[in-house]
């Protein structure tokens, strides 16, 4: 480093500024190799071309060079002679370091063996890198380090910035089928007074000038089903959650979430629209609807499986939920040495299940009819004492989305609100709190809707083929390093 501080004095004691304002290219990289495809072994193509990248590799031979120069797009190889540039020219090229930015213009040839290259008649410093690239930046593999600093991992690792190319392009379509078919994109408070939505632990922060406490929101449905009951009957929101929560595999504190909702649609409705609309976003990802993922082959072609939540922990785990009281729950998990002592029987229901069901569910499936003491926002199932309406979309062996029939009977919305705050007051910090400004609204009547949430981070994991959900987000949640 201390050798680059010297140069850059250096280039700036010669008037040469390293940082420069501003450069056209006339080409990128990948429009170039199109471009020039057709060029044979030693031919001219008598066109010039003007490019920008970054320097990642020089092989110097006495009187000529070859660099390797790498933009957004690809990269290109750029032949360098003391003949053509002279001296000075020459010289301060080859003492160019690896990392620097440079802008390149001359002809576009093809060697004798092959490779498209252009051959410099002038060059120019964009940006001096005083850092050199890590040792081995073609294979930076540190984890700490690749997470910490993703600028490196992006320079070193193609298959990283393929991988963040692949969320984007997933992303799009998703917004493209929705915009498709009347979906409205919206957006709603990031902070809010109460936080609601979701059973979750909230971020707490302070507004000076109101002199209030507000959370980073864990969820937008509650702002996203009054949009429904004003008459915007098709809406979407694709923005951050966040939740106090650990850090794992699957979960990051600060998190992308797809809401939608669908008046005059139930749950039913949700599945059909997961089914088409996860299998655009793979397939615009990955250019085909059948992925690897750890190693599983996984096709996203509908109709996706569906199951009953109790009827696949009855299976798995072998205990009787059906007829079943929460003390006899109880007793036969306690055989199998799992304790469930202290929990409702919906979270009975719900430990089995991540324990023994949700692990194997690796092709898309749809698990459906949940006990209501874990679906505070969800509609009940007609003929079917303490259900709801509700599924859950596992892939990978990981929750991908959640879906109701909403709950729009603000009386009935109310009674569950209150029982969520009963919870909270024993003890259940991530209960739901009464929000008056959502049953007001639900007050005014909510047509029949149906919603769904997305977890597009998870879901990148899967069109990438990526072991943890830090491999997707740009920028995951760290520990400060003196920790």
């Amino acid at each position: 480093m201390q050798k680059r501080l010297e140069k850059l004095h250096a280039l700036r004691e010669r008037g040469v500024d390293p940082y420069p304002p501003r450069f056209y290219p006339s080409h990128s990289i990948l429009q170039v190799k199109e471009g020039f495809s057709s060029l044979a072994p030693e031919e001219k193509s008598g066109k010039t071309v003007t490019v920008a990248g970054r320097l990642v590799a020089m092989r110097r031979m006495g009187r000529a060079a070859f660099l390797d120069l790498r933009d957004g797009t690809g990269k290109i190889q750029v032949h360098a002679s003391l003949d053509a540039l002279g001296e000075e020219d020459y010289s301060g090229l080859c003492d160019s370091d690896i990392g620097d930015f440079l802008g390149i213009t001359g002809e576009v040839f093809r060697t004798r063996r092959g490779e498209l290259t252009i051959s410099t008649a002038q060059w120019k410093l964009l940006s001096k890198s005083l850092r050199p690239l890590p040792e081995k930046w073609h294979g930076l593999k540190d984890v700490e380090l690749r997470y910490r600093h993703r600028a490196l991992d992006l320079i070193a690792n193609e298959e990283v910035r393929e991988a963040f190319t692949r969320r984007s392009r997933m992303i799009a379509a998703i917004r493209r089928y929705l915009d498709d078919n009347g979906f409205l994109e919206v957006e709603t408070p990031m902070m809010q007074p109460l936080a609601g939505g979701a059973t979750a632990r909230p971020f707490v922060t302070h507004h000076n000038a109101l002199d209030i406490d507000l959370y980073l929101r864990v969820a937008p449905e509650l702002y996203l089903k009054r949009l429904v009951v004003g008459g915007l009957e098709r809406v979407y929101e694709l923005a951050k959650n966040f939740r106090n929560e650990g850090v794992s595999t699957t979960h990051n504190p600060e998190f992308t979430t797809l809401e939608i909702y669908q008046a005059y649609s139930d749950y039913e409705g949700m599945m059909t629209l997961a089914e088409n609309l996860v299998a655009e976003g793979v397939k615009a990802a990955t250019g085909s609807i059948t992925v690897q993922y750890q190693g599983s082959e996984i096709d996203f072609s509908a109709p996706w499986r569906r199951i009953s939540l109790i009827g696949a922990v009855e299976e798995e785990s072998g205990i009787r939920i059906t007829g079943s009281s929460a003390e006899q729950i109880v007793e036969q998990a306690r055989d199998k040495g799992i304790d469930l002592s202290g929990l409702s029987r919906g979270k009975m229901i719900e430990h089995l299940f991540d324990r023994f069901v949700e692990p194997t569910l690796i092709q898309p499936t749809i698990v459906k009819d949940y006990p209501i003491e874990i679906s505070p926002l969800a509609k009940m199932k007609a003929g079917e004492e303490g259900i709801v309406e509700r599924f859950e979309l596992f892939i990978g062996g990981m929750e991908i989305a959640n879906a109701f029939s909403e709950l729009n009977d603000p009386l009935d919305q109310r009674e569950r609100f209150e029982a969520q705050e009963r919870l909270r007051s024993a003890g259940d910090e991530e209960a739901q709190r009464v929000d008056e400004d959502f049953l007001f609204a639900l007050e005014h009547g909510l047509p029949p809707t149906g919603g769904i949430g997305f977890g597009v981070d998870r879901l990148a994991m899967l069109v990438t083929d990526a072991r943890s959900i830090r491999d997707v987000i740009l920028f995951p949640a760290l520990r400060n390093r003196g920790k």
